[in-house]
């Protein structure tokens, strides 16, 4: 599983002409899911999430967590995060969970960092057409995969 994080003074999820979530100050997360994760993945990308140190405290050093600011998350699915481009110039996708084993892996992803938020967790809409805008604050932008634990 991978997540890219981007730390926002805002960001919205439109589908359709029409906003269907938002956030003010948090984290935008993009999650891409792959066929052998499972809810270790689940429960140790949301735990690391939740926890990462990337907002300033008083004397404006990244030491607080999106927990100990009480910002806002937004999760939303993209497959394309899992895009092999090791050969030639069109990305692969055959990482990417087909849709039957992405979406509950998703829709727990979300389930649990709103379980360990304690907070409503706002999202897209699973493989809908949608529009993403944000202002990334920094700009701040983490990349993290459960495979690779570095």
């Amino acid at each position: 599983m991978r997540i890219l994080i981007q730390r926002v003074t805002q960001a919205r999820c439109d589908i359709g002409g029409r906003t269907h979530s938002s956030i003010g100050r948090g984290l935008l997360v993009l999650v891409g899911i792959e066929a052998a994760d499972n809810d270790e993945d689940i429960d140790w990308l949301a735990r690391k999430l939740l926890s990462l140190r990337i907002f300033d405290d008083a004397d404006g050093v990244m030491n607080l967590s999106v927990t100990d600011t009480g910002g806002e998350v937004m999760i939303i699915s993209q497959f394309t995060l899992q895009a092999s481009t090791r050969k030639g110039n069109r990305p692969s996708w055959f990482k990417a969970a087909p849709e039957a084993v992405s979406r509950p892996l998703y829709e727990r992803f979300v389930a649990r960092v709103g379980q360990l938020s304690g907070r409503t967790v706002a999202t897209g809409s699973f493989g809908a057409d949608m529009q993403i805008s944000l202002t990334n604050d920094g700009p701040v932008t983490i990349w993290i995969d459960s495979r690779n634990r570095e």
